[in-house]
């Protein structure tokens, strides 16, 4: 399991669970040290994610966020655009999903909530270890984005409308 792979997992776990996770339960969860998980919940942490360490474990404070999910359009070289008027606005780009009428639903954790981080993110679209999600569906594409407020997903949503990424 990469180590990207591993913390969609690991939020998804805190997320799921009714009390705070130990980092030993997580370690254990998926053969690492503690210290390997340490690092990640940093990672995840500086991703956008409000992770609190309690003396019994990790818990994920999720009530100052607020989420919609949009779908969009656009070119490979609108990508860098859209990312940036997601972030910019104070949005996080939490995952992409297409549905592909032989697979089906597809989902990729992204959690972009930066311009580094959307950067990074071009940068290996770019050098080819992979082509966007939505080429599989001729541009169609749904993101996850959440925010600090209702009034900052309106905003988002009004800066894509206006660059004509939004799909009604």
């Amino acid at each position: 399991m990469t180590g990207s792979k591993r913390r969609d997992e690991i939020v998804r776990m805190i997320r799921k669970s009714h009390g705070p996770v130990s980092g030993k339960r997580l370690a254990e969860s998926y053969g690492v040290s503690r210290q390997v998980i340490v690092q990640d919940i940093a990672l995840i942490r500086a991703s956008g994610y409000n992770i609190i360490s309690t003396n019994r474990g990790y818990i994920l404070n999720m009530s100052a966020r607020t989420e919609r999910i949009l779908k969009l359009q656009h070119t490979d070289g609108e990508l860098e655009e859209e990312l940036f008027a997601i972030v910019d606005l104070g949005g996080c780009i939490e995952n992409v999903m297409v549905n592909h009428k032989v697979y089906g639903h597809i989902e990729a954790g992204l959690h972009i909530s930066s311009r580094r981080a959307a950067a990074e993110f071009i940068n290996d679209i770019q050098s080819g270890k992979s082509s966007p999600l939505k080429n599989v569906t001729s541009g169609y594409h749904y993101h996850t984005i959440s925010a600090d407020s209702e009034k900052t997903l309106d905003m988002i949503e009004q800066a894509l409308r206006g660059k004509g990424f939004l799909i009604e």
